[in-house]
């Protein structure tokens, strides 16, 4: 896609019904490393922490400005288990299956340890720092963000909001798009986003040859959930048995049913129509939300 392609689909807002329709192919279907890339926000001494950011359009030669990833961490016996899942991509991952097992033990205390070793989800986008306090120095750049289904859910009612009065926008466009102001704070603990909202719609810069420079200096996306960002099937179980400290059970998993991302339940989004409110289940408090329960409770009652 060229530079004058992106602000043409800009002006027909065709590209808004694009994202949209991918997240719903998202949602129907069968983690930022510490480098220089990234970029994450910072609290003060008193627990809260803001910052402006721009969400950025999808780089040169890629279709969306998001990608998911799969993930889980975990302690056992034998260490920690940090790794990239296999589900992000469709592919059969050992924790998914072992978890699968014991889910349908029907042993509560299985369950509790499923629920200790469930996926965790996040995306990955590339922003523009408008504003950051802590770091002033990073303003004007172009990061990797990594963030969680708390904040993609906000994009989403931007997109596509529940009331008449508000006038939907695509938070990736250069010239429609809208600045992000990122309100922190601590809840029991864990951040909290709650708070943070879209600003009016407004260019990010009013330079056309300014935006395109910017363009080109995005991260790809892609490379974040190319293959050689996982390890084998073979790896991960061996470092599964290794972190448990045990033999892992294994039988064959239905077709059917060995994708966690069955349990994400159907968004079929209309950008042209309002909609009624879409019943949400409630967030983890540490915004590391999960769609692996509702699958493993459906297995559990088939």
């Amino acid at each position: 896609m060229s530079f004058a392609s992106l602000k043409k689909q800009s002006k027909l807002g065709s590209y808004t019904q694009k994202l949209i329709k991918e997240v719903e192919k998202m949602n129907t279907s069968g983690g930022g490393g510490a480098d220089e890339r990234f970029w994450k926000p910072e609290m003060d001494k008193t627990g809260v922490g803001s910052a402006v950011i721009r969400f950025l359009p999808a780089p040169d030669g890629e279709e969306f400005p998001w990608v998911k990833m799969y993930s889980h961490a975990f302690k056992g016996l034998g260490g920690w288990y940090i790794e990239n899942s296999l589900t992000t991509n469709g592919g059969k991952d050992p924790v998914s299956e072992y978890n699968r097992e014991l889910w349908n033990s029907g042993n509560e205390k299985d369950k509790d340890t499923v629920r200790k070793q469930k996926r965790k989800l996040s995306y990955f986008s590339n922003i523009y720092v408008v504003r950051d306090p802590a770091n002033p120095a990073n303003e004007g750049k172009v990061f990797l963000y990594k963030f969680g289904k708390k904040i993609f859910d906000k994009v989403l009612n931007a997109m596509q909001p529940e009331f008449e009065d508000e006038t939907p926008i695509n938070p990736f466009d250069f010239w429609e798009g809208a600045n992000f102001r990122l309100k922190i704070k601590k809840v029991d603990g864990y951040w909290n986003y709650d708070k943070s909202e879209f600003d009016s719609p407004s260019p990010l810069l009013e330079d056309d040859d300014a935006l395109e420079a910017l363009w080109k200096k995005q991260h790809s996306l892609a490379a974040l959930v190319a293959a050689d960002q996982f390890k084998s099937y073979e790896d991960l179980e061996k470092r599964l048995k290794a972190v448990l400290n045990t033999n892992v059970p294994s039988r064959p998993v239905d077709e059917e049913v060995s994708s966690e991302d069955d349990s994400r339940g159907s968004f079929k989004p209309d950008f042209n129509a309002r909609k009624e409110p879409v019943a949400v289940a409630p967030t983890s408090s540490n915004e590391e939300e999960d769609d692996a329960l509702s699958y493993f409770q459906r297995l559990a009652q088939e």
